[in-house]
């Protein structure tokens, strides 16, 4: 069950995040994963359950966008979706390889709960606009 060994991927990727930026907690964890990718997406919850329990982001919500597969017509310009991955174009016909997205295994975002700001007193919650900082695009 290779899902195991990327979501331990995954989550040193999000701790590494979070404790660059001093934060308490981890209160959610977005994933994109292509179609195409190889990944199977009830397994890789699964793997998130046992990987993230007992640490910063334990509890927190992990959500999976699935990106489906789709493809680069030169002849007419079009991008499509590949239809069971035959890689026809739907508007001419004409075969295509340049395949522009469905691969994908993206750490897209993570949202962090951080310490509450001494200007605030330090005590009680900060207005929710300061309690969650959200870092997208930490895929390199």
């Amino acid at each position: 069950m290779h899902e195991l060994a990327l979501m331990e991927s995954v989550a040193e990727l999000a701790l590494a995040a979070a404790r660059q930026r001093g934060a308490e907690a981890i209160t959610a964890i977005h994933l994109r994963i292509g179609s195409l990718a190889g990944v199977e997406p009830e397994a890789l919850r699964f793997a998130a359950r046992v990987v993230l329990r007992g640490g910063l982001a334990d509890g927190a919500r992990f959500t999976i966008e699935l990106v489906p597969a789709r493809a680069w017509c030169a002849p007419c310009g079009e991008l499509f979706d590949l239809e069971a991955g035959l890689g026809l174009c739907p508007c001419c016909g004409a075969a295509s390889a340049d395949l522009r997205q469905g691969r994908e295994l993206e750490l897209a975002s993570l949202e962090l709960r951080l310490p509450t700001p001494a200007e605030h007193g330090g005590t009680g919650p900060v207005p929710s606009q300061n309690m969650i900082e959200r870092i997208c695009g930490t895929s390199d």
